[in-house]
């Protein structure tokens, strides 16, 4: 694909993208919510009952059908390659604190450009945290960082990250009296299950087809000054306000704002703690999903990451509220920023001796 075409086929997506976000919160998602990488994993850790907190408890079929639309489309386009190996575990740990801070901010990359397009000024400020945060990580694989090369895997170990959501599924359909439902706060609020999952579908094919990602875009423009994939952000959050604008939903201002707190310190710095985890893991939550429908297993391992985090933010009182966030939330943050830098350095050093890391 040629770079005016593969433009072009961004901005489509970035249109098509906005438009289905808002579309699903018009049909019962939380306000800006129609996707939120990170809120969903949290709502499906609580309806597997990982963590207890009632208001949050669902089987999101968005994150299911991005997933399955991923996947899909990489098997149609003969792009169904399974790999892996590279690191798991410390992509694990990376993912885990990239959960904590997002939910210290009370929402993802994707999120954090919806609520921008509804006139939360709250997320302004995260964008802030969140470009700083790219571009510390970014300055750590300009010295060398890497989790290593990947290398080809059987297809059942590429698809079984898609079989368990596929059955997840199955299970929210036929049985759902397995599963946790949350019957007050954001996880009560849920667009009908035939349309999560087509908007989930239609977006997991356009991801995997554009290589659409939150933090690539930022990333690319810091270090190689190109705009390429910075064209899918922007054209969700420009089609995201022209439709929150059209139908009432859009709101200026820092307060009063939906699953949001208006502390811009921890706002700064949990989205800059997503930012940075997410350059050195090779794409945001929505980016690690997409990669996880295509057979990645390293992707695979960064969902389970999440949804450890997930769970461990509210078991543990981690998770902000509207009211802000919690002691425990600024501690695991911080903690996140040293955990993730000390991973980065013995790497670097370890490069350095000559080791191929991740073979």
């Amino acid at each position: 694909m040629d770079i005016l075409k593969e433009k072009k086929s961004l901005a489509i997506a970035g249109t098509i993208t906005g438009i289905i976000s808002v579309a699903l919160v018009l049909f019962g998602n939380p306000t800006n919510m129609g996707f939120c990488i990170a809120c969903f994993y949290r709502d499906i850790a609580g309806s597997l009952s990982l963590h207890s907190a009632a208001a949050v408890q669902y089987a999101r079929p968005e994150i299911i059908g991005l997933l399955l639309g991923s996947l899909l489309i990489s098997m149609a386009r003969k792009e169904f390659k399974p790999r892996g190996g590279s690191s798991p575990v410390l992509r694990f740990v990376i993912s885990f604190f990239v959960m904590i801070g997002a939910l210290v901010f009370l929402g993802c990359p994707f999120r954090m450009i919806l609520r921008l397009a509804g006139g939360d000024l709250n997320a302004l400020v995260a964008l802030f945290g969140f470009i700083a945060g790219i571009i510390a990580g970014s300055l750590l694989l300009n010295r060398g960082f890497t989790l290593g090369r990947s290398i080809k895997q059987s297809p059942i170990e590429g698809g079984a990250i898609s079989i368990v959501f596929f059955v997840l599924l199955l299970i929210l359909i036929f049985i759902p009296s397995l599963l946790k439902f949350s019957t007050s706060g954001p996880g009560s609020l849920r667009a009908p299950i035939i349309l999560s999952l087509a908007g989930g579908l239609i977006v997991g094919s356009l991801a995997q087809r554009n290589r659409f990602c939150m933090a690539g875009g930022i990333r690319d423009v810091f270090l190689f000054r190109d705009t390429t994939l910075l064209i899918g952000l922007v054209m969700v959050f420009v089609a995201a306000l022209v439709m929150n604008l059209a139908t009432g939903l859009f709101k200026f201002g820092f307060v009063g704002q939906s699953v949001a707190h208006t502390n811009w310190v921890w706002n700064f710095l949990g989205m800059a703690l997503v930012g940075y985890g997410s350059v050195l893991l090779g794409g945001c939550p929505l980016r690690q999903t997409i990669l996880a429908g295509e057979g990645n297993s390293d992707s695979a391992m960064s969902v389970l990451g999440m949804l450890a985090g997930a769970a461990m933010s509210h078991n543990f009182g981690l998770a902000s509220s509207t009211q802000g966030p919690t002691v425990g939330g600024r501690i695991a943050t911080i903690l996140g920023f040293i955990v993730i830098t000390t991973i980065a350095l013995v790497v670097i050093q370890i490069q350095k001796k000559g080791v191929v890391y991740g073979n």
